[in-house]
C-alpha cells in the first residue's frame, strides 16, 4: 500500500526516524529529558492500568455497595474486556491518520470524561456503561505510556526499552491491591474514581507540558476498515462475555452462551470473508493463517493461562481461607516485587541469544512456582506462598518482552502493514487468556470441589464418636446464644459442613496448582522442541551458505525466502 503522507515530513537523521507511521520519532534527548519522559510515562501507564485492576481488587465491596448478585458483579470487569479486546482494530489507525500528539490529548480527554460519568454513577446499568466504554478509553492510555517510556531509551537500547515499558504495564494489579485499603478507608468505593480522576487531570497537564515528539501522519482509513471493526468488536464482546459469565451461572444451564457464540463465530466468518478479499485488509488474513503466527498465538495465549494462577488460584485459595485486602497486603507487594525484578532481569539480559533462555526460564519458574502451592491446607496463610507467589510473579515479567519482540519482528518481516494484525493478535491472546484462565481453572475447581464436598460429607456419620464430639464442640459455640439444644445441634451440624466445604476447596485448589504445572511441564516441552528445530534449522542455513559459491548461495537465499 503507497504511503499517502498528510504533512511534510521532517528532514529526521536516519536514527530519528519513527519505526513507522503512527508512532512517534526518536530524537536524541537529554538525560533529563529522558527521565522526565520516563515519569510521564509511568504516571500515564497508572491512569491506564489501575482502573480495571482496582474494580478487580475491591468487587466484593462494589457488589455489596450496589446491592448486585454475584452474577451481576461479574459484568463489571466483563464489559470492560469486552471493548478493551478489540480496540486496536481502529485506535492504530486513528494514530497513523491524526497524529501521535492529538491522539495523546484526545484520548487523554475522553478518558478524564469517563472518570467524571465514574462519580455520578448512580445505578447499576450506568456503572455497566461506564466500565464498557472505559475498556475502550484505556486501550490509548496504554500505548500513550508504552510511548512515554520509549523516549527515555535511545534507539540502540529500544529492546532494553521494550521490556521495561511492558514490565510497568504489568505492575498495576498488584499496586491497586496495595493502595485499596488506604483509599477505602477515606470514604466508599467511588473514592477509587475520585483517585483515578486526579491521576487522569494529572496526566493531561503532563502530557501537553512534555510533548512526544512528531511522527509520520498517513491516509490510512477505508470505508471497509469501520465495517470489519463493526462486525468483529461485537463478536469479540461475545466471547468475552461466555468466559467472564460461564463458571458463574454455568456453562451448560444458560441458553444465551450457545447463541452468543454462533452468533460470535458468524460475525467472525463473515469479517474474514471481507478481510480475506480485500486489496488493503486491516486484518491480514492470510498471515494469520501461516504456521509462525499459529505457534506464537498459542505460546501468548499459554502464557497468559497459566500465568492465572497467581491472579485466579492463589488469590482464590487465601480469599476462600478468609484472607480479605488487608491481609494480602505483604502478599501482594512481593508480587510487585517480582515483578519488577523479572522486568529488570529481562531488559539487562535482553538480546537476540537470550530471548529462548528468558522464555523457558519463565516456564520453568511458573512449573517451580505451582509444584510449591500444591500441598496448601486450610492452615495456609500469604506468608506461606511468598516464595512461590514469587516466582510467578518474576515469570510474568520476564517473558513479555521477549514474546512481544518475537510476534514484532515476525510481523514487520512481512511489513509495516501487518503491525495492526499483529497488535490486535497480541491483545486478543493476553485479553482472551485473562478471562480463559479464571474460566478454564474456574470450572475445574468447582468441579473437584463439588467432588471432594461429596466424599467429605459422606464420611461425616453422626454415629462416629470423633464425628459426634466434633458436633458437640461445635453446638458449644453458640451455648450462650441458643438454649435449646436441638437447635444447637443443628447449627453445629452447619458449622461442620461450613468446614468440610472449605477443607473440599482446598483440596481443588491443589488440583489447580498441579494441573497448571502438568500444564506448564507439557509448554516447556514443546517449547523446548521447537528451540531444537529453529536452532537445527539455522545451523542447517549457515552450512548450507558457507558450502555454496556467492551466485549459488544468493539463489538458494532466494528460494528459502519463497518457502
Amino acid at each position: 500500500m503507497q504511503l499517502q503522507p498528510l504533512e511534510p515530513i521532517p528532514a529526521w537523521e536516519e536514527d530519528e526516524k519513527p519505526s513507522m507511521p503512527g508512532s512517534p520519532s526518536t530524537p536524541r534527548h537529554r538525560p533529563a529529558v529522558r527521565a522526565s519522559y520516563l515519569l510521564v510515562g509511568i504516571l500515564v501507564s497508572a491512569t491506564g492500568g489501575l482502573g480495571n485492576a482496582l474494580i478487580s481488587a475491591n468487587l466484593p465491596q462494589i457488589q455489596g455497595a450496589l446491592g448486585l448478585t454475584p452474577v451481576e458483579g461479574t459484568w463489571l470487569p466483563a464489559a470492560y474486556v469486552m471493548t478493551n479486546v478489540s480496540s486496536n482494530l481502529i485506535l492504530f489507525k486513528c494514530r497513523q491518520q491524526f497524529g501521535i500528539r492529538r491522539y495523546a490529548e484526545c484520548s487523554l480527554l475522553a478518558y478524564i470524561a469517563i472518570t467524571i460519568l465514574y462519580l455520578m454513577i448512580r445505578s447499576y446499568e450506568m456503572a455497566i456503561l461506564v466500565r464498557a466504554v472505559a475498556g475502550f478509553a484505556a486501550a490509548p492510555m496504554s500505548v500513550l505510556g508504552f510511548f512515554y517510556v520509549l523516549q527515555a531509551f535511545p534507539k540502540a537500547k529500544l529492546g532494553k526499552g521494550l521490556c521495561v515499558a511492558l514490565g510497568i504495564s504489568q505492575v498495576w494489579t498488584p499496586v491497586a491491591w496495595l493502595i485499596s485499603p488506604a483509599l477505602l478507608d477515606l470514604g466508599e468505593w467511588q473514592t477509587l474514581y475520585l483517585f483515578e480522576f486526579g491521576l487522569a487531570l494529572c496526566s493531561l497537564a503532563a502530557c501537553v507540558t512534555l510533548k512526544l515528539p512528531p511522527g509520520i501522519r498517513i491516509a490510512s482509513f477505508e470505508r471497509l476498515d469501520f465495517l470489519t471493526f463493526a462486525l468483529m468488536a461485537p463478536a469479540f464482546a461475545l466471547v468475552g462475555a461466555v468466559l467472564a459469565q460461564g463458571r458463574t451461572q454455568w456453562w451448560t444451564e444458560q441458553p444465551w452462551m450457545a447463541f452468543a457464540l454462533i452468533a460470535a463465530l458468524g460475525l467472525f466468518i463473515v469479517a474474514f470473508m471481507i478481510e480475506h478479499h480485500r486489496r488493503n485488509p486491516l486484518v491480514k488474513t492470510r498471515w494469520l493463517g501461516t504456521a509462525d503466527t499459529a505457534r506464537f498465538a498459542v505460546g501468548a495465549l499459554t502464557m497468559r493461562l497459566l500465568l492465572s494462577e497467581q491472579t485466579y488460584a492463589a488469590t482464590g485459595l487465601l480469599r476462600t481461607l478468609g484472607m480479605g485486602p488487608d491481609q494480602l497486603q505483604l502478599f501482594y507487594a512481593v508480587m510487585l516485587a517480582g515483578l519488577l525484578l523479572g522486568m529488570t532481569v529481562s531488559a539487562v539480559t535482553f538480546g537476540p541469544k537470550t530471548m529462548p533462555v528468558q522464555f523457558v526460564g519463565a516456564i520453568l519458574l511458573i512449573i517451580a512456582g505451582s509444584l510449591i502451592d500444591n500441598d496448601a491446607t486450610s492452615d495456609t496463610r500469604p506468608q506461606t506462598m511468598m516464595v512461590s507467589q514469587l516466582l510467578l510473579a518474576i515469570a510474568s515479567g520476564l517473558f513479555i518482552g521477549p514474546l512481544l519482540l518475537t510476534g514484532v519482528m515476525k510481523a514487520l518481516s512481512k511489513g509495516a502493514d501487518h503491525i495492526v494484525t499483529f497488535s490486535v493478535l497480541f491483545a486478543v491472546t493476553q485479553s482472551i487468556g485473562g478471562l480463559a484462565g479464571p474460566a478454564v481453572y474456574g470450572t475445574f475447581e468447582q468441579v473437584r470441589q463439588h467432588e471432594y464436598s461429596a466424599q467429605i460429607t459422606a464420611n461425616l456419620d453422626p454415629g462416629d464418636p470423633v464425628v459426634a464430639q466434633r458436633l458437640a464442640q461445635q453446638g458449644q459455640v453458640y451455648a450462650a446464644q441458643i438454649t435449646d439444644p436441638v437447635r444447637r445441634q443443628a447449627q453445629g451440624v452447619g458449622l461442620l459442613a461450613q468446614t468440610a466445604t472449605r477443607e473440599a476447596h482446598v483440596r481443588a485448589f491443589n488440583d489447580v496448582f498441579t494441573l497448571n504445572a502438568i500444564l506448564a511441564t507439557i509448554f516447556l516441552l514443546w517449547s523446548l522442541y521447537r528451540v531444537a528445530v529453529t536452532a537445527r534449522a539455522a545451523r542447517a542455513a549457515r552450512a548450507a551458505r558457507k558450502a555454496s559459491p556467492p551466485a549459488a548461495g544468493a539463489s538458494a537465499s532466494a528460494s528459502s525466502v519463497t518457502v
